[in-house]
C-alpha cells in the first residue's frame, strides 16, 4: 500500500512538471498563431479600450443634454444668536437644517453637434481597432512564413554540408595515400568553414524571428513556440495570381475609411463653430426643505418651490466666433487637400503592390529552378570529384553557387510573401 501511495505521489508530480513544461510552449499552425496574436496582443487591447472610451465619451456628451439633478443638506447653528427688532422684539435664530434638491437642464446647438461628433470618434476607433487587427496578422504571417523559409534553407544547406564533409573525409584520405596534394583537402576544408558559417548566419537570423513572432503574440520570451505548418502547404501561387485579378475597392481599406471619416469630423467642426453663435436654454427647478432641531420655529424666508429658465444670446465677440468658424474652413479644406492626395496615393500604391507582386514571383520562379540547377550541378560534380574527373576548384565553384543560389531563392522568396501579404492588406481581402 505504502509502495502504491509513493508511486502516486510521483505520477502526480510527472503530471505537474509536464503541465509547466507545456505553459512555456507553444505549438501553433499559421492559423493558431494569427487567432492567439488577436486575442494576446496588447496593441490590439489598447485599441479595443480607446474604442470603449470614445463609447463613454459619446455618453458624457449626451448626458449633457439630458437634466441634471443634485441634492444638498445644509446645516446652521448660530450658537443661541437672537435677531433684535424695536420695541423689545426678537426673532430667536434656532439651529436648522435645509434638504435641497435641483433638477436643470441646458441645451445648445453645440452639444447637440458634439454628440453626432463623438458618433463619429467612435467609429474611427473601430475602424483604428480593425486595421491594428489586419496589421498585427500581417506581421505574423510574414514572420511565420519567413522563419519557414529560413529553417528551409538551413536543412538545404545542411545536406550540401553533409556532401562537403564527405568529400573531405575522401580527400583527406586520398592525402594520406598519397594520392593528391594536401592542398586539394584545405580548399575542400574552406569551403565546409563557408557552408558551416552560412548555416550559422541563417540559425541566428532564425532565433531573431522568433523572438520577433514572440513579441507579436505578447509571450513569455523564455517561450518555446513550434511552427507546425509546412511553407510548400502555406505558400500558394494559385492564391497569388488570384489575388492580382481582384479589383481594388478603395471603400474597403481601412486607411481610406479613416480618413473618410475624419474628413467628415472636419466638416462636423464648421458646423460646432457656427453654433456657438446660437442661443443657449437652460430651466431649473428647486426644492428646498427647512427644518428646526428641538425649537420653535424662527424666521423661514426659503421658498420651498422654485422653478426658473434663461436664454443666453451671444450678441458680440469682436468677431472671435467669425474668426473661429473661418479658421474651421481653412481647416476642412487643409483635410480635404490630404484625403484627395492620400487617395491618389492608394490608387498608385495598388498599381506599384500588383507590379511588386508580378515581378517578386517571377524572380521567385526563376531562383526555383536556379536552386534545383546548381544542386544537380554540385551532386554531379561531386561525384565526379569521388572519381577524380573533377578538381577541387571545381568543387569549391559548386558549392558556392550552391550558397548564393540559396540566398538568391530566400531572398525573392520573403520578398514575394512580402509584396503578396502587402497588396492583400492593401484590397482588405481576407485569406
Amino acid at each position: 500500500m505504502r509502495n502504491i501511495v509513493i508511486t502516486l505521489i510521483i505520477l502526480i508530480s510527472c503530471i505537474g512538471v509536464i503541465k509547466a513544461q507545456d505553459s512555456t510552449r507553444l505549438v501553433l499552425s499559421l492559423e493558431q498563431a494569427e487567432k492567439y496574436a488577436v486575442e494576446h496582443n496588447r496593441t490590439l487591447q489598447n485599441a479595443n479600450y480607446d474604442v470603449q472610451k470614445a463609447q463613454r465619451a459619446r455618453w458624457q456628451a449626451l448626458a449633457s443634454m439630458l437634466p441634471q439633478v443634485n441634492a444638498n443638506f445644509d446645516y446652521q447653528n448660530f450658537c443661541g444668536y437672537s435677531m433684535n427688532f424695536m420695541q423689545g422684539v426678537s426673532i430667536p435664530m434656532n439651529p436648522s437644517g435645509t434638504l435641497g434638491v435641483t433638477a436643470s437642464m441646458a441645451l445648445s446647438g453645440a452639444q447637440i453637434v458634439n454628440t453626432l461628433m463623438s458618433d463619429i470618434s467612435i467609429d474611427m476607433q473601430d475602424i483604428s481597432q480593425k486595421q491594428s487587427e489586419q496589421n498585427i496578422i500581417a506581421n505574423v504571417d510574414k514572420l511565420y512564413f519567413s522563419t519557414l523559409a529560413m529553417e528551409k534553407t538551413v536543412d538545404l544547406l545542411t545536406e550540401s554540408l553533409n556532401n562537403l564533409k564527405r568529400l573531405q573525409e575522401m580527400t583527406d584520405g586520398a592525402v594520406k595515400a598519397g594520392v593528391t596534394e594536401q592542398t586539394e583537402s584545405d580548399k575542400i576544408s574552406v569551403q565546409v568553414a563557408m557552408m558551416q558559417s552560412s548555416i550559422n548566419s541563417t540559425n541566428r537570423s532564425i532565433e531573431m524571428l522568433y523572438n520577433s513572432l514572440r513579441l507579436q503574440l505578447c509571450t513569455d520570451v523564455n517561450c518555446e513556440i513550434i511552427l507546425t505548418d509546412n511553407l510548400d502547404k502555406l505558400l500558394s501561387l494559385g492564391e497569388i495570381q488570384d489575388l492580382l485579378s481582384k479589383d481594388f475597392i478603395l471603400e474597403n481599406n481601412y486607411s481610406y475609411q479613416l480618413l473618410e471619416k475624419n474628413l467628415e469630423l472636419s466638416k462636423k467642426q464648421i458646423t460646432l463653430s457656427k453654433m456657438n453663435c446660437l442661443p443657449t436654454i437652460s430651466a431649473y427647478y428647486q426644492y428646498s426643505a427647512k427644518t428646526y432641531f428641538g425649537k420653535e420655529e424662527g424666521m423661514n424666508m426659503t421658498p420651498p418651490n422654485m422653478v426658473g429658465a434663461s436664454l443666453s444670446v451671444p450678441l458680440w465677440s469682436s468677431l472671435a466666433k467669425k474668426s473661429a468658424v473661418e479658421q474651421s474652413k481653412l481647416n476642412y479644406k487643409t483635410t480635404e487637400n490630404t484625403f484627395n492626395d492620400t487617395k491618389n496615393s492608394l490608387l498608385v500604391q495598388d498599381h506599384q503592390l500588383r507590379y511588386n507582386v508580378t515581378s517578386a514571383y517571377e524572380t521567385y520562379l526563376i531562383q526555383q529552378d536556379n536552386v534545383d540547377v546548381t544542386k544537380r550541378v554540385f551532386d554531379n560534380i561531386s561525384k565526379k570529384f569521388e572519381y577524380g574527373r573533377a578538381s577541387s576548384l571545381e568543387v569549391t565553384n559548386a558549392s558556392t553557387d550552391i550558397i548564393n543560389a540559396q540566398n538568391n531563392y530566400l531572398k525573392a522568396l520573403l520578398e514575394l510573401v512580402q509584396a503578396h501579404i502587402e497588396l492583400r492588406t492593401l484590397l482588405n481581402i481576407s485569406k
